[in-house]
């Protein structure tokens, strides 16, 4: 931790809070809630992620352009063919849009059209891309690699932070273990260190964490409890029909539910929900 000069703590109370677009931010007392697909599937998908999400406490919606996946004959993303649909649904929703990049090119073709760059687990250690997103003015959230430690997730942060970019998020998301029974271990005590290490606000991503749909509100609550500024959900309109990490989403309705179920845990721990939207999502033809 010692070269980590610029994500570490320099006094108790030393906390950021980051401007993601207009009033939505992460951080501060209100927390930041994602929601939406793990793939951007087609425009009627993402119409109504964003007319179900636009009435509720979720303040930012995800949705996966460039998909990394295991097997190379799994569906990839849409990639630069998604991004009308990603701005449809900025429009519609009125809320920031958090999506993965993979590399330099990702970040040409998709800088303009996002909110916030997300770093996923696989990349979390790709330095060449970490250096290419600090040049950016963008937020970044940075998820922590299946096998990596709090330090070098850290130092990760520290690549985008030295070269300009402060405005890094980390995200929990779970790490590999010899038990099946979820898909990854949810390690909330990451959490709480990162929280007592570094000024940088911390998010939760309980959906790969559990690989499976039943226990994420579970999840998502004890994440709150344990001081994380918000989560990262998945959520689909028809979970089964997913072509990507179906087992794992969440209907939109059950999403809607478990950020309700939320409030008092929150308000326990001196945080705040979203206000829910007072004008519904505009209508699209």
């Amino acid at each position: 931790m010692l070269e980590a000069k610029l994500a570490r703590k320099k006094h108790a109370n030393d906390r950021s809070s980051i401007v993601i677009s207009g009033d939505c931010r992460v951080g501060g007392k209100e927390l930041l809630l994602i929601g939406g697909p793990c793939a951007i599937e087609d425009m009627d998908q993402m119409k109504e992620v964003a007319r179900v999400l636009s009435t509720s406490s979720i303040n930012a919606i995800r949705g996966g352009l460039f998909k990394p996946r295991t097997s190379p004959y799994a569906f990839q993303g849409l990639g630069a063919d998604g991004l009308t649909i990603v701005e449809e649904t900025r429009k519609i929703s009125g809320m920031p849009f958090v999506s993965e990049v993979m590399s330099k090119e990702h970040l040409d073709i998709a800088l303009d059209h996002l909110d916030i760059l997300q770093v996923g687990s696989r990349n979390m250690q790709n330095f060449e891309l970490l250096k290419a997103l600090g040049k950016t003015d963008k937020p970044i959230l940075l998820k922590r690699g299946l096998s990596s430690t709090i330090e070098e997730l850290i130092l990760a942060a520290e690549y985008i932070m030295a070269e300009g970019n402060e405005k890094v998020i980390l995200c929990e998301r779970g790490i590999r273990s010899y038990d099946q029974s979820t898909r990854n271990v949810l390690d909330l005590g990451a959490v709480a260190v990162l929280k007592q290490m570094t000024h940088l606000p911390v998010l939760v991503d309980p959906s790969h964490a559990a690989g499976r749909a039943d226990i994420i509100p579970d999840l998502s609550r004890a994440a709150i409890a344990c001081g994380a500024d918000g989560l990262i959900i998945e959520a689909h309109p028809v979970p089964e029909r997913s072509v990507s990490d179906a087992k794992q989403a969440l209907t939109l309705p059950e999403l809607c539910e478990l950020i309700h179920s939320l409030d008092g845990i929150a308000r326990a721990v001196g945080r705040s929900l979203p206000a829910p939207k007072r004008i519904p999502a505009r209508k699209v033809a």
